[in-house]
């Protein structure tokens, strides 16, 4: 019997599709060793996935245990998040890693309720996750998250983010009265962003997920042009009406050379609660066609379904009150997509210098 050649075993394995990048594994096989007849793999993800490692470690198992003289395989996996590149000239955001933008070009589809389950599921799959709701005129996080009580500040003046569901928040809306309307033109409107943003006292993020409001108005100008985004996801429903608005959030998003991880399609289906027959109510393959003439990936696809709506209503979404449930499962898919697309983004490579204090 022939020796096992390890390099050939790592060139093997560095060819398996990673269905979350939809890419090969690549350099994420950082090696391989042979004792005899038994092989160890280091896996080394550049995203969370802990929900998708047994899986991986069974597609790498079925691979090699076809070589001749291989007996057993043992893969370890281990899951580093880099900081992503982000628009020219902007440097990194101050305890925060990536800043991912959850978009739409239109009201209604529901956005914020993407934002906050794709908040958890990344938190959930290993990372360390805030949400920003940026949504001046109509903050949602809150209830969502069932956020209550004003935030805690430092002696610094720095705003300390409220915690739900073990991630980080921060919303105008905890800030204000419930029943306060914000009558406030543009200009105040994107200065309330940018400091709750800076002001807030983040704490060693690997993603910052921002709600944006709907539209592409001054509020996704000023996060375009002086807030450091690694990448945008775009909600939508098959609706054209709701896909015609799509072309003019990615169209934004390209100008200002903010990269497009992909595009979801929420309310795809109506799941009945009590047969459970899922239809489409609105109409089939809307998502997919925008993907197609995009070029964007579609991360998942949603359905409108009770439990989503009635767990977001009562401070507890989906993720977190119902994890085993099937439009869980498929946040999970959506966060692991939609980190594993911006792991192919380039790693940013700017320091951020720290604040120098100098007393007497």
């Amino acid at each position: 019997m022939a020796d096992i050649d390890p390099e050939q075993l790592k060139a093997e394995l560095r060819e398996v599709e990673d269905p979350n990048t939809g890419a090969p594994l690549g350099d994420a096989v950082s090696g391989v060793a042979v004792s005899g007849r038994r092989v160890a793999v280091d896996i080394r993800l550049g995203y969370p996935a802990a929900g998708w490692h047994a899986e991986l470690e069974s597609m790498l198992r079925a691979r090699l245990e076809g070589f001749d003289g291989v007996d057993s395989v043992t893969v370890e996996i281990d899951q580093f998040i880099p900081a992503h590149a982000v628009q020219g000239g902007l440097q990194p955001q101050e305890g925060v890693k990536n800043i991912i933008a959850v978009a739409s070009g239109k009201g209604g589809v529901g956005k914020s309720t993407v934002a906050a389950n794709l908040a958890l599921a990344l938190n959930a799959e290993g990372a360390s996750v805030g949400v920003l709701d940026a949504d001046i005129y109509g903050p949602s996080q809150p209830r969502m998250l069932g956020l209550s009580g004003q935030p805690e500040t430092t002696s610094e003046k720095r705003i300390l983010p409220m915690r739900a569901h073990g991630i980080q928040a921060m919303s105008i809306g905890v800030l204000v009265d419930t029943d306060q309307a914000m009558i406030w033109r543009g200009p105040m409107a994107t200065q309330a962003l940018n400091q709750m943003l800076s002001e807030t006292l983040w704490q060693d993020l690997d993603y910052l997920i921002i709600d944006l409001p709907p539209g592409t108005g001054d509020v996704q100008l000023t996060l375009a042009q002086r807030i450091p985004v690694a990448g945008a996801v775009i909600v939508t429903t098959p609706q054209d009406v709701a896909l015609d608005d799509v072309r003019r959030a990615v169209s934004m998003f390209r100008k200002v050379k903010v990269p497009v991880l992909g595009i979801v399609e929420n309310m795809s289906t109506h799941v009945c609660s009590n047969c459970g027959f899922e239809e489409a109510v609105f109409g089939q393959g809307g998502g997919q066609r925008m993907a197609t003439e995009t070029g964007l990936p579609l991360l998942g696809q949603l359905p409108l379904e009770t439990a989503l709506g009635r767990s977001t209503d009562e401070g507890a979404p989906i993720i977190a009150g119902d994890p085993e449930n099937a439009a869980a499962k498929r946040f999970r898919e959506i966060a692991r997509r939609t980190a594993g697309r911006l792991a192919r983004q380039a790693v940013n490579t700017e320091i951020r210098m720290p604040k120098i204090k100098i007393t007497d």
